[in-house]
């Protein structure tokens, strides 16, 4: 097994975050609940049944969550094609890669939206694995997007770290024992990040790239 680092994509790696606040609140709207965005942004990371769970109640009537969700995925594909990397992301994924490390981008994204997050990122020559949300049974908090991950690209859990901007990577990652970096870049402040295990916050990707040598990073071997 080899050392690695893992990246969450969306909110960490490509400016994603608040695109699908808004458009998880359009949707919701569509179907007469009117939910605060700000409510909705804590809960972006999570995949789309716990988000729903977390925003209307796990005993609600679901007969609309499939319709709710397709919402969401037609709003938010409007998007697509202006997408943009978060700062300094692109040259992140390098820096790791070339210190021999695996880079692993750990997405819950479903296949088309992860094709379409690694053309924005454009770094597929240093990529080692990705995953997408067929992947995975549960989606984060629940860790089953790392783990996939980690088999995908045969990297030691112990000798890796995960970067993430949600306190929904920071526990994914925990519940593996897994060692987390959260970015502040999907709008949860670094206060939030750190009381959810995170050892270490920055701004963005380029932050994170302007201390790599001192970073929990570079002390993978």
């Amino acid at each position: 097994m080899r050392p690695g680092v893992l990246f969450d994509v969306d909110g960490t790696l490509i400016d994603t975050t608040y695109l699908h606040a808004v458009s998880w609140w359009e949707a919701l709207r569509q179907h007469d609940r009117d939910v605060p965005m700000a409510l909705i942004h804590r809960g972006i990371g999570m995949g789309s049944d716990k988000l729903l769970d977390h925003l209307l109640g796990e005993d609600r009537d679901t007969s609309d969550d499939e319709q709710m969700t397709t919402a969401h995925d037609i709003l938010y594909g409007a998007w697509w094609e202006r997408l943009r990397p978060l700062p300094g992301a692109a040259d992140l994924v390098r820096a790791v890669a070339a210190r021999d490390l695996a880079v692993v981008l750990a997405s819950s994204a479903r296949e088309p939206e992860l094709k379409q997050l690694r053309r924005v990122l454009d770094a597929d020559d240093v990529i080692t694995a990705a995953t997408s949300s067929a992947d995975a049974e549960e989606s984060k908090p629940a860790p089953d997007i790392l783990q996939a991950a980690l088999t995908q690209s045969d990297v030691d859990p112990e000798r890796a770290v995960y970067v993430g901007d949600s306190v929904w990577d920071v526990q994914a990652a925990g519940k593996l024992g897994m060692s987390c970096i959260g970015l502040v870049c999907g709008g949860t402040s670094a206060a939030e990040l750190r009381d959810a295990g995170a050892i270490a916050t920055y701004r963005d990707p380029a932050a994170l790239l302007a201390d790599l040598s001192t970073s929990p990073i570079a002390k993978i071997r």
